[in-house]
């Protein structure tokens, strides 16, 4: 019998200039754990006068998780910082009671050719923490645990798992890490694995167990007993295992505000029309908030 207990493909969607494949949240599934949304960001090569403009918008409820494989993206915020994000590097963004920021290609890249590929994740903060002080954490690719096992290679990106910790600061039990395989082979880590998981192929394919039928790149793989979790993978293959404890309450979400309630969503919503929440020095052009909730 079948571990699979649902399978979410990417569907496109249009970020302002910029689209990007959605999946999470999914109307069949809206987490798996605390993570609560992911878009796929390309690969999209982008030439001269092509550039990634995300203007100043802003967040509650949630942990950003920014994760590169090519390309750059010059984040600020309302807290004063200016980080250029790197591949292999982690940017972990905690909005708590609301944070505000921008995302753009930085200005050494303006007028050139690029490409840009990468993940774009976030993670709800628990009830009790979920309007914390806002902080912002850039931790290098060096300083993630890596590892191999099986004749696998691997990097944990947030989290705890198999006896490693990540130094991403979360806030709940969780674990996001990158799998590659480059000679193929049987990957058995269900006894480490917690709460609920998810598996993101996002280079090859993947069978479940040695014999299942063969899945393709750009589609989560959502276990029903994360205990038995156990898939083959073909040469060269990349997946991320990404997962954790669920929470006891339902989350809200509108546009970029998560709340597990729906008078603080509107309390939020409420903010940013006001324009109470802090601003960036030296950004204009806030983001307008669309009136239509967000559905995956």
């Amino acid at each position: 019998m079948s571990n699979i207990g649902i399978i979410i493909p990417e569907r496109p969607r249009d970020i302002g200039n910029f689209m990007v494949g959605r999946l999470l949240p999914f109307h069949a599934k809206r987490m798996v754990g605390p993570f609560i949304f992911i878009d796929h960001m390309g690969p999209v090569a982008m030439d001269d006068h092509e550039n990634m403009d995300v203007g100043p918008h802003p967040h509650t409820g949630l942990c950003t998780l920014t994760f590169l494989f090519e390309g750059a993206v010059m984040h600020r915020d309302s807290l004063g910082t200016a980080v250029e994000i790197t591949p292999g590097a982690v940017n972990w963004m905690i909005a708590g009671h609301g944070i505000v920021h921008s995302e753009r290609t930085p200005e050494r890249l303006r007028k050139v050719d690029k490409h840009m590929h990468g993940l774009q994740i976030w993670v709800a903060l628990p009830k009790a923490l979920e309007e914390i002080e806002p902080s912002f954490h850039h931790i290098e690719s060096d300083a993630l645990p890596v590892w191999e096992e099986d004749g696998a290679r691997f990097k944990l990106v947030a989290g705890e798992l198999m006896g490693r910790r990540s130094p991403v600061p979360v806030h709940s039990p969780l674990y996001m890490v990158e799998i590659h395989h480059a000679a193929g082979g049987e990957m058995r880590i269900g006894a480490h694995l917690y709460g609920e998981v998810g598996l993101y192929i996002l280079h090859g394919s993947v069978r479940e167990g040695s014999n299942g039928e063969e899945l393709g790149e750009r589609r989560i793989l959502v276990a029903k007993n994360p205990n038995l979790c156990a898939f083959t993978m073909a040469p060269g293959t990349t997946v991320y295992l990404f997962g954790g404890e669920p929470f006891p309450e339902e989350r809200f979400i509108h546009w970029n505000f998560v709340a597990t309630s729906e008078a603080k969503l509107e309390a939020a919503k409420q903010r940013w029309r006001d324009q109470r929440f802090p601003m960036i020095e030296g950004e204009t052009g806030p983001v307008p908030m669309p009136e239509a909730r967000r559905r995956g």
